[in-house]
């Protein structure tokens, strides 16, 4: 049986083509922490532990002590059981949940190693092609705002996540400039809206009624409300049209469950990033079951972590709703093993499946 033979981790800092600017928060730089598994029989595979100001208690110092309190129960252990442990680390460090995902990203990857297995085979080798989103940030300084749309559109997006604050004026001016701009630069696109918790239901639906007296299209609203707000996303349900996603409300399966049960959105954001594998499956699951819509998210992630979504979105099939654009963020390669990336799309190789 192969085992856990040493696990490294390394500190990744990263600058941002723009100001990633949201309700939450402000940021210029990617950070996050590199999981590296070495099996007994020199099998090596990698994860990402992002930061994001979802999870404020996981930043850098943290995710690191974090991970050194619980690496030394993995070594010299079967990659067999790997799951047990990451099931036993996820109700341990519950404020943790991307620092264990991360953690599990780089196991699972190991495991399917030491099997001969493919990530994206694993995943069901469904599309071989997929068209992301990009998100443009709450940036309220025109000449920035405006060099980052432009910057999107030259390289081929046709979709648009727009960071909104829930402050309705600021926001119907940020989104009247982008529909403008849109609008004379393309013939055809999609808006979507992420509201980062930003909203309470009253003002939110105020905002979607001048959305629509302006006679402007959006796709879906992307968790308007404080993540425990499930009244006030009740109220939404029944008061609006608009699809209501939810991404902060839902780490885990139980979350999916509850939020199914009472009906209150309709479909919910996946990522790997938060959730980890098997509760990602959990997830993709419920939400099939009771008919919701799936959209696969990320994180400020490099290609480590994102290439984990990449996978699971290309590979399951399962997804209505593409927002795997945090590479876009930085400065990268073209390739990423088996991953070509040709703006707005992911291509995956199928060669060797």
């Amino acid at each position: 049986m192969t085992h856990i033979k040493y696990i490294h981790i390394k500190e990744v800092i990263r600058p941002l083509k723009v100001l990633f600017s949201t309700s939450l928060g402000k940021k210029n730089l990617i950070k996050s922490i590199i999981v590296r598994v070495g099996l007994d029989n020199d099998i090596e595979s990698i994860g990402e532990c992002p930061t994001s100001f979802v999870s404020r208690f996981e930043d850098l110092n943290s995710i690191k002590n974090v991970l050194k309190k619980i690496l030394p129960q993995l070594l010299n252990t079967p990659i067999d059981l790997y799951k047990e442990k990451i099931d036993s680390f996820r109700n341990d460090y519950r404020n943790f949940p991307m620092t264990i995902s991360g953690l599990e990203v780089a196991l699972f990857r190991a495991y399917l190693k030491a099997y001969d297995m493919d990530e994206y085979a694993y995943w069901g080798a469904n599309l071989n092609r997929i068209e992301t989103d990009i998100t443009i940030p709450f940036i309220t300084e025109k000449e920035s705002l405006d060099r980052w749309l432009r910057y999107s559109i030259k390289k081929g997006f046709r979709i648009f996540k727009v960071k909104v604050s829930g402050k309705i004026e600021e926001d119907m001016k940020l989104l009247s400039y982008i529909q403008s701009l849109l609008s004379d630069s393309l013939s055809d696109f999609k808006i979507r809206l992420d509201g980062n918790q930003g909203f309470t239901a009253l003002n939110l639906i105020k905002f979607l009624e001048k959305i629509e007296q302006k006679g402007y299209k959006i796709q879906l609203v992307e968790q308007p409300l404080l993540k425990d707000d499930y009244k006030g996303m009740e109220i939404i349900k029944k008061n609006t049209t608009t699809p209501i996603i939810l991404d902060e409300t839902v780490f885990n399966g139980d979350d999916m469950i509850r939020i199914a049960s009472e009906g209150i959105c309709d479909g919910v954001n996946i990522k790997i990033a938060k959730s980890g594998i098997s509760e990602s499956l959990r997830i993709i699951e419920i939400a099939k079951k009771h008919s919701l819509k799936l959209m696969v998210g990320c994180m400020t992630e490099t290609m480590v972590g994102l290439s984990a979504g990449i996978y699971m979105a290309s590979g399951s099939g399962a997804f209505d709703f593409i927002d795997l654009d945090s590479v876009y963020y930085i400065h990268h390669r073209n390739i990423y093993g088996d991953i070509q990336l040709k703006s707005p799309f992911f291509n995956i190789s199928t060669d060797k499946i």
